[in-house]
């Protein structure tokens, strides 16, 4: 498949997304808690929690096609993806040679690569580092949130040695983790002139775009609950270095709660509203 050029203009953007009754990413050094400022209460995600569903959409709609193939793929070995890179260039001797060709490889036929960065650098099959031009900060709600807990009880066991236990009473309690509601705001960026380095391009934005849309629809679990993406707003600059402050743009989106002094537990307790883009910036709303 032939790829479109590389993307000539610099983006960021903010996606807000939600969750009702559900732990939109667990900390497992907190007993998979969710994720918490402690000083605020206010809840947090990380940006690799969103790159994950990120490449998952895309392995599901591109079915590990090339140049849409995925790099770091769940219960994936890296050294063993990384091979072909290198059995392409048998002729290649010089050693700084092989690394940046296959360094170069690695970006034409992975996606997440190409989008997100690589270090690729470990002793085997080393193809150096890629700097990703799509780069996220951690996602913060809105307002603080309320984490919880509930027992949850399987009308099994699972062995034979637990029912004798139990005396008949086969019955496995647990626990699950939860927010009632919380309403996320997660900021992005898009550098041309990396996108140019490493080939991310114009069919790549596209998909990335539809990727950020619909990943939630495909990541259904009980433990996540309802999660969806709510507003996805895009800041496209003229130029590729940018015609304005990263930070000013993302000032101009403001989200307020409109349910008083209830707690919100929708996407209607909130409402959004969007400045006045400055001159040479086109701000466009996705969702």
């Amino acid at each position: 498949m032939k790829m479109s050029e590389a993307i000539k203009n610099r983006y960021e953007f903010v996606l807000l997304f939600d969750v009702k009754n559900g732990n939109p990413n667990g900390d497992p050094d907190g007993g998979n808690m969710p994720r918490i400022d402690p000083e605020t209460g206010h809840g947090i995600t990380t940006d690799v929690c969103i790159k994950r569903k990120v490449r998952n959409y895309v392995d599901l709609v591109k079915e590990d096609q090339t140049p849409f193939n995925i790099y770091v793929k769940e219960r994936g070995i890296l050294t063993e993806r990384r091979l072909p890179a290198y059995n392409s260039l048998t002729e290649v001797k010089d050693k700084s040679e092989k690394i940046s060709k296959a360094r170069a490889w690695m970006c034409k036929h992975f996606f997440d690569v190409r989008t997100f960065g690589a270090v690729m650098s470990t002793k085997e099959n080393n193809c150096g580092q890629v700097r990703g031009p799509v780069q996220f900060s951690f996602s913060q709600s809105i307002d603080p949130i309320i984490p919880l807990e509930a027992t949850i009880t399987r009308m099994a066991v699972e062995t034979r040695k637990e029912a004798d236990a139990q005396g008949g009473d086969n019955r496995t309690m647990g626990r699950k983790t939860y927010i009632p509601y919380g309403l996320y705001e997660m900021h992005g960026f898009i550098s041309a002139p990396l996108a140019q380095q490493t080939g991310f391009s114009e069919d790549d934005l596209k998909l990335f775009w539809d990727a950020l849309l619909n990943m939630f629809d495909h990541d259904r679990s009980a433990a996540r609950g309802e999660m969806a993406t709510r507003k996805l707003i895009v800041f496209k600059h003229e130029s590729k270095i940018g015609n304005a402050p990263a930070q000013k743009l993302f000032d101009l989106v403001n989200v307020e709660k409109n349910c008083g002094d209830l707690p919100p537990r929708s996407f209607s307790d909130y409402e959004v509203s969007i400045g006045e883009a400055p001159r040479g910036v086109e701000i466009i709303e996705m969702l």
